[in-house]
Parts: structure tokens; C-alpha cells; sequence
């Protein structure tokens, strides 16, 4: 059996060596949206748009609003933050917030370009070596304090030493991220820290809230939360209360064969797992994923000569809001300088 070839795609629905000098420009033109006060030493990009129920980026809109931030929202790429900045000319500014949803399972919704791919260290770093990305010039020094307002962040130290080479400076600007969620909006504060906690089932094969309140207990059995009431709690209904939301990883794969009889007959869920494991870039997609196989719910159907394999998990996420240590009816106080919050490079 002979595989021509195969086509990965990861969607989310909710959410190297030496590199050749980086080019001064990018390819393509950018229009700027907005020009630049000379009096302005914050601001803030809203990177994206809200889907459905989720009011993310307009929570966090109102949030900088709120504190007479300047707000940037028709700039979706790193690319065009970069071309932006270096419109400052002679000014540099003290922070400069980027706000976008990200995920450990697919890095950031940031976009490398305009028209470019997800921001992932993958994506990123190539775009870096092809020179789509411009060189940041203006409107940082080493005193700039540049926050991404991206959930878990932080635990990605890879993709934020590629973040911290893509603003690169003669002078270079501090980053800053966390491995917490931002909350935005919240029913008694604009912005907080959560700890998450992860669990996973296939989607449509919930095993219900009891036997997932078991699962966390098992996972997280040094952690004081009524598990139980927290799956079935959606929202911040009271102060400091944890509470939980769901959102869906799909795994898309395509494999081409010469003929249909080189086609294997998978003809159960474990029958596919047992066959994607078998395939080494397949079995390390999975393992980057770092969900479960078995947590997926498997299909695949067959036309032509391409074999059609999907899987779909759903992520069961816990949020425990950050409390002040010694006075827990007090969210703790954001910092960009507490180390117990924020890492910096």
C-alpha cells in the first residue's frame, strides 16, 4: 500500500538555525488606517472580529476604550502592526497592547501577513525567513513594553522567541504574555486572569457532567474545585465563581492513492486509530495536539481514489478566576511587571 500523498488541515471552531537579514519592507503595500499623534504613548490592536456568541474582541475593545487608549481594529497581521509602528518615526511608545485569541493547539488567530497563515512558531518563522514580514524601524525602544493579550501565551516559549525575533531591534522592546486566560468583560471586572483546566471528549459523546466532573478529579487531584458544579456552571454568575465553555478541535485529513484497491477498509473508530497511528507524521500531528486519540469522534468515507479520515474532540475548559491571595473578594490586581502573572523576554 502506497500513499501519493496527503493533505493535513487543522481548524478550530469557537478558536532553526541562522536566518537571512529581514527585508525593510514588506511585498505588498499597506494602507494605514489611522495616523499617529505625536502625544500618544499606549495603544491598543484588536486583531479580530467576534463569531457568534463569543464578544471577545469587542469586550477587550471597550476595556481600552475605557481607559482612553488609543484602539486599532482593521489590523489583522503582525505584518501590518510592524508597518504601522514604523510609521512613528520619532516617537516610541510605553505599551503597546496586541490582542488575539490563541489556543496551545494552534497557536495564535494573529495572521503572519494580510492574506497569510495562522501565527504558529511554524508560520511565523517562515514567513520571517521569506522576508514577508517588515522590519521593525519606529515606535519601540527598550523601555516599550509590548503585552499580548493571547490565553496561554506564555506556555509556548518557542513561539514567543519567534514573536520576540520578529520585533527585533537594535534597541528591543520587552514582551510580555501569560500563561493565564484573558478575560475580558467580565460581570465585575473589564479584565482578568483565569487558570484553566482542560478535559476532553469526542463531540456529540459527552459521557455527562458526573462522569467528567470524575475525569478532572482524577487529572487534577491536588486542585480544591467542586468539578461537578463547575461543568455545569457557563458563566461568571457570581464573583470568583469557576465556571466552564466548550469549543471543538476538527482534524481533516486527505490521503490520494494510485488505485482504489490500495484504499484500506476502516470500518470502525478503532480501526482508523490504529491505522492513523501507523503513519509517523500523522501519529506526530496528534502528538503536537496533545489531546487524546481516543478522545476524537472518528469518520471517514472514501471517493475516488482519496481516502477522507475526520476526527473532532471537544475541549471541556475550566476557568478559575485569579484571586488576591489575602483577600479572595478581590480579583488579583493586573500587573505587567508580576512575575506570578506574566513572563517577559
Amino acid at each position: 500500500m502506497t500513499v501519493n500523498t496527503y493533505h493535513i488541515i487543522l481548524l478550530f471552531s469557537v478558536v532553526l538555525g541562522c536566518k537571512k537579514p529581514f527585508s525593510q519592507q514588506p511585498k505588498a503595500a499597506l494602507a494605514l488606517p489611522v495616523q499617529l499623534s505625536k502625544t500618544e504613548t499606549s495603544i491598543a490592536f484588536i486583531t479580530g472580529r467576534d463569531t457568534g456568541e463569543n464578544t471577545y474582541y469587542s469586550n477587550a475593545k471597550r476595556h481600552f476604550e475605557a481607559q482612553n487608549t488609543p484602539v486599532i481594529t482593521q489590523l489583522s497581521s503582525i505584518n501590518e502592526i510592524i508597518t504601522y509602528l514604523n510609521q512613528s518615526q520619532s516617537k516610541s511608545y510605553t505599551y503597546i497592547h496586541i490582542v488575539s485569541h490563541s489556543n496551545p493547539w494552534l497557536g495564535m488567530a494573529l495572521k503572519t501577513t494580510k492574506e497569510g497563515l495562522r501565527i504558529n512558531t511554524t508560520s511565523l518563522l517562515e514567513a520571517l525567513e521569506q522576508q514577508d514580514i517588515a522590519a521593525l524601524t519606529h515606535g519601540v525602544n527598550a523601555n516599550t513594553k509590548i503585552i499580548f493579550h493571547s490565553c496561554g501565551l506564555a506556555q509556548n516559549t518557542q513561539l514567543l522567541q519567534s514573536l520576540k525575533q520578529a520585533f527585533a531591534t537594535q534597541t528591543p522592546p520587552q514582551l510580555i504574555a501569560s500563561s493565564y486566560f484573558n478575560v475580558f468583560g467580565g460581570k465585575y471586572a473589564s479584565h482578568y486572569l483565569a487558570k484553566p483546566y482542560y478535559g476532553y471528549y469526542p463531540t456529540a459523546e459527552s459521557p455527562g457532567p458526573r462522569a467528567l466532573a470524575e475525569a478532572f478529579k482524577s487529572n487534577y487531584p491536588n486542585t480544591a474545585i467542586d468539578w461537578f458544579t463547575a461543568i455545569k456552571t457557563r458563566q461568571e454568575s457570581s464573583f470568583g465563581n469557576v465556571y466552564s465553555y466548550t469549543f471543538n478541535v476538527p482534524i481533516n485529513w486527505e490521503f490520494t492513492f494510485k488505485t482504489k484497491q490500495e484504499i484500506p477498509q476502516l470500518k470502525d473508530k478503532e480501526a482508523i486509530m490504529d491505522w492513523v497511528v501507523n503513519l509517523p507524521e500523522m501519529a506526530k500531528t496528534l502528538h503536537d495536539l496533545n489531546i487524546p486519540i481516543s478522545q476524537y469522534r472518528w469518520r471517514q468515507r472514501t471517493k475516488g481514489h482519496t481516502l477522507y479520515i475526520q476526527g473532532k474532540a471537544t475541549v471541556l475548559c475550566v476557568l478559575q478566576p485569579i484571586l488576591e491571595p489575602n483577600d479572595p473578594s478581590e480579583y488579583k490586581i493586573i500587573s505587567f511587571d508580576d512575575k506570578t502573572l506574566y513572563n517577559t523576554l
